[in-house]
């Protein structure tokens, strides 16, 4: 029974445990169906034994989380395969995007992407490749950096609500001093708000200094006159010589124009009535 005079540290806990408890099930996720060994988790969380052990357990308990009965290492359990099956029925954005991605591509002859968010990250679910004979590879499917770091990761990040941003942000600063020097509170802070005054994110070379990129973010269907949730974003990347600021007007009206497409099919899946990804919106 839920406890009515329940304190604001006992709270902070809970949320404490779930946020661990989801951290863990995200990491034995990212195995690639391979069982995850208890150092490994230890070792990526910093967290004790007994902690993880506690809710590994309750995730076992919930079917999401089975344990290899030899190795004692932990893998997806069926509940996690079923949620994943509801989910991408419901909403699967890479499905939806591919026709604007390879269109993009067609027509800047540039590489497109979708990133896709997770938690303070951003995943690369898709990179489409251009014809122009020189073409920047600084991002490949499965490339995983924090929100900012990339056109598409900045995009996804300036569109965030304020206070949501602020927990990102205050979470990705140490990553982003540590491993991505480019990015500094200023530098990132200056983008933000570029970012939403054009509607679109540049990112001029700041992790590599040769490859440049523009992105839009991409959102879930609103309701009730409130913007959905930031689902990821679509960009497209260059080199620095490709992408002048005249030419990154032109490529921003083709991103607007898929990200658009992109938005309506989501809102034509969420609602049942999906047309023929082949046709048009």
């Amino acid at each position: 029974m839920m406890d009515m005079y329940e304190t604001p540290g006992k709270e902070a806990g809970g949320a404490q445990s779930v946020d661990r408890a989801l951290a863990l099930l995200s990491l034995v996720g990212q195995g690639g169906g391979a069982p995850v060994p208890m150092a490994r988790l230890t070792e990526a969380t910093g967290l004790s034994r007994p902690t993880v052990r506690r809710l590994m357990l309750a995730l076992m308990r919930s079917g999401l989380i089975v344990q290899d009965a030899g190795s004692r290492a932990y893998a997806l359990g069926p509940e996690s395969y079923l949620l994943g099956v509801m989910a991408r029925r419901r909403l699967d954005v890479l499905k939806v995007a591919m026709d604007s991605l390879v269109r993009l591509a067609d027509e800047s002859e540039e590489n497109t992407y979708l990133s896709l968010r997770r938690g303070t990250y951003s995943v690369c679910a898709h990179r489409e490749e251009g014809s122009y004979p020189i073409r920047t590879q600084a991002l490949k499917t499965g490339d995983r950096h924090p929100l900012g770091v990339g056109a598409g990761a900045m995009a996804i990040l300036a569109a965030l609500p304020d206070c949501e941003r602020a927990e990102v942000l205050e979470v990705i600063t140490p990553m982003l001093a540590e491993g991505y020097p480019g990015y500094t509170p200023g530098v990132v802070a200056g983008c933000i708000a570029d970012a939403q005054a054009r509607g679109w994110a540049l990112n001029p070379g700041l992790y590599l200094s040769n490859s440049w990129a523009i992105g839009m973010a991409v959102r879930a269907p609103g309701f009730d006159d409130r913007p959905g949730e930031v689902l990821g974003a679509v960009s497209i990347a260059a080199i620095d010589a490709r992408l002048k600021p005249d030419r990154q007007e032109a490529l921003a009206a083709l991103l607007r124009r898929e990200v658009t497409r992109i938005e309506q099919r989501l809102t034509h899946q969420m609602t049942g009535t999906a047309r023929p990804l082949g046709g048009r919106p």
